[in-house]
């Protein structure tokens, strides 16, 4: 298969490179126009495969699509690229509204163009995949799980957008007959994230003997889904999926924010032990919450389980374990990383 990645310079996009050209034997046009949070030392072997290829795309820009799609001639699209930061949305939401949403637009329009030009039996065997959140259903209380039928509620600027190219992706499905398949998933974490998001955030300023900042008590609950075991379930939806569905990937891993600052401060209590910073928890500080902090997610995965054989092959704590090793080990990447536009302050305080 020939597959046609938006956004795989990013955290999830480049897993999602990898383990296509580590696992099989299909070729990638990968299509990331390199915003802060993409980077392509992130793609590691998959980068220099010949069966993959960068093009540095913005995916609004409908020329350049078109003649992505006519040279690489793709049997099915991966659509992750996005502007993904809940914090960054609430400093300012223009960039999310015009990648997410204007971007989505531009991407079926292109897509559905090209579709149009397949034979009978490639428009049946072709597929546009489209990632989503679990954000978009809102917060949940203390019990209950996000299922595919949940009603959307998104509450902050990021979940929004995410919501409204979601509902683009089934338009197109159902008014142009365009073969969608779409999932919607839990935190992710793992090696190479981008380090403003909390996992990354907390080991690297616990290296550098920072503050750790938690907002609020540290109560808001996530699920936790590694990234290499959500890459394998989204090609495994592309696969066997069936069009005009949506499959929610979650990792089976509930935790509190405070429970997992405070097993990273362990972890690398253990693994430092000559660290001066020891006890690493002593660096948590609770911060000011951000602002329509959703208090709890979690993800009901029992139709992608049941009707495509989908398990997460990661243990939260192995995953986080492992997860902190390999920071350690890739100071380098991370260093390189922070020495750009970010650099770990705090956004999303709305002035």
């Amino acid at each position: 298969m020939r597959i046609l990645v938006t956004g795989g310079a990013g955290f999830i996009g480049s897993a999602v490179v990898r383990h296509i050209i580590r696992d099989t034997d299909w070729s990638v046009a990968n299509v990331d126009k390199l915003t802060y949070a993409g980077n392509l030392e992130s793609l590691a072997e998959a980068g220099a495969s010949n069966r993959h290829r960068h093009y540095k795309t913005d995916i609004r820009d409908r020329p350049a699509l078109t003649a992505i799609f006519a040279e690489f001639q793709p049997d099915a699209v991966l659509h992750l690229a996005a502007e993904s930061h809940v914090d960054r949305s609430i400093d300012g939401a223009a960039p999310f509204i015009e990648t997410n949403v204007g971007g989505t637009y531009v991407l079926l329009d292109a897509t559905l163009a090209y579709w149009r030009t397949l034979d009978e039996a490639a428009r049946a065997r072709f597929r546009f995949q489209h990632i989503s959140t679990d954000e978009v259903f809102g917060s949940l209380g203390p019990t209950g799980k996000f299922t595919e039928t949940t009603p959307y509620a998104p509450n902050s600027p990021y979940s929004a957008s995410k919501a409204a190219s979601d509902h683009l992706v089934r338009a197109w499905h159902h008014t142009y007959g365009l073969p969608t398949l779409a999932t919607n998933c839990s935190n992710n974490y793992g090696p190479y994230h981008f380090p403003e998001k909390l996992i990354p955030l907390v080991i690297i300023r616990a290296l550098r003997g920072e503050s750790l900042p938690v907002y609020g008590k540290g109560e808001n609950v996530r699920d936790w889904l590694h990234v290499e075991d959500h890459a394998e379930a989204l090609t495994l939806v592309l696969r066997k999926g069936r069009p005009g569905e949506t499959y929610n990937v979650g990792g089976d891993s509930e935790r509190r924010n405070i429970d997992v600052v405070l097993g990273i401060c362990r972890l690398l209590d253990e693994m430092l032990p000559n660290s001066t910073t020891r006890p690493h928890e002593k660096l948590i500080q609770f911060v000011t919450d951000r602002p329509g902090h959703d208090a709890r997610y979690a993800i009901d995965a029992s139709k992608i389980k049941t009707e495509l054989g989908w398990r997460p092959r990661h243990d939260f704590d192995a995953g986080l374990r492992s997860t902190v090793r390999w920071f350690l080990e890739n100071r380098g990447w991370w260093e390189r990383v922070m020495s750009g536009a970010y650099r770990g302050e705090r956004l999303g305080l709305t002035g």
